[in-house]
């Protein structure tokens, strides 16, 4: 009876779609590079301690090159999602829309003699949503991520709130940044996400951030957040629930 139930199971369960998936409820964000513990350290004057760096981001980018996205995927039409139903026939492979590395102007790479800024002490991490299936991000309104100094963290005495490790000079001491695309912005043409079997070129959109002029020598708390209308970013049992926490440090000798 067992044998015939599973067979009956397997039945029903495509090749295509998950149907028996963990489901995200919200989408965490994560940092390139991938480092230990979320730390970006750089030393400038080593150039072993950021060349690691680079190389990842190298090996990450190069699918986003712009001769790769034209060869494999389509110009598509910016501000709305691109919607690829089945309508009872089995639309396979679903097309997915471009995300040139061009976009990511001072942080792409291309000709980039301070290798992403890692050399001159003015790095570049990058931002990208971890893909949930078939989820409409921004609820068809515009989205971006933005990044700040991280919130310190607060205990009481005598009734006043104090700061715990002087984390209120963070902003101060991340210093100015830009990012890539403008405002941080992220498209609703790159959702929604179909799943890996049918999305097989899928590519997913980035942000990039490049620090102007970190306070060198000093640990700075930096967090990236998406502001989306579906996406909610102050769940404290998750820390990665939209936002991403990580630390940077610009040592300069």
């Amino acid at each position: 009876m067992f044998s015939l139930t599973m067979w009956v199971m397997l039945q029903t369960v495509s090749d295509h779609t998950p149907k028996y998936q963990d489901r995200l409820a919200t989408p965490g964000l994560m940092i390139r590079p991938k480092t230990e513990n979320l730390d970006v350290i750089v030393n400038v004057s080593d150039t072993e301690s950021w060349d690691q760096h680079v190389q990842k981001l190298n090996k990450f980018l190069e699918p986003y090159n712009d001769s790769i996205q034209a060869q494999k995927n389509d110009v598509c039409r910016p501000g709305r999602y691109y919607e690829q139903p089945d309508n009872g026939v089995l639309n396979y492979p679903k097309r997915a829309c471009q995300f040139n590395r061009t976009q990511l102007g001072d942080c792409s790479g291309i000709g980039d003699p301070t290798h992403y800024g890692y050399s001159t002490g003015q790095p570049c991490v990058f931002i990208k949503m971890n893909r949930v299936i078939n989820f409409y991000a921004g609820a068809n309104q515009s989205m971006n991520v933005t990044c700040a100094g991280k919130k310190p963290h607060h205990h009481r005495n005598k009734g006043k709130l104090i700061p715990e490790d002087g984390r209120d000079e963070d902003a101060e001491n991340l210093g100015h940044f830009v990012m890539f695309p403008a405002n941080g912005n992220i498209d609703l043409m790159y959702f929604p996400y179909y799943g890996k079997k049918f999305h097989v070129n899928y590519t997913q959109p980035l942000v990039a951030v490049k620090f102007l002029n970190v306070t060198p020598n000093v640990e700075v708390n930096v967090e990236c957040r998406i502001n989306a209308a579906n996406i909610a970013t102050d769940d404290e049992r998750d820390k990665f629930a939209g936002r991403v926490a990580f630390k940077l440090r610009i040592n300069k000798t």
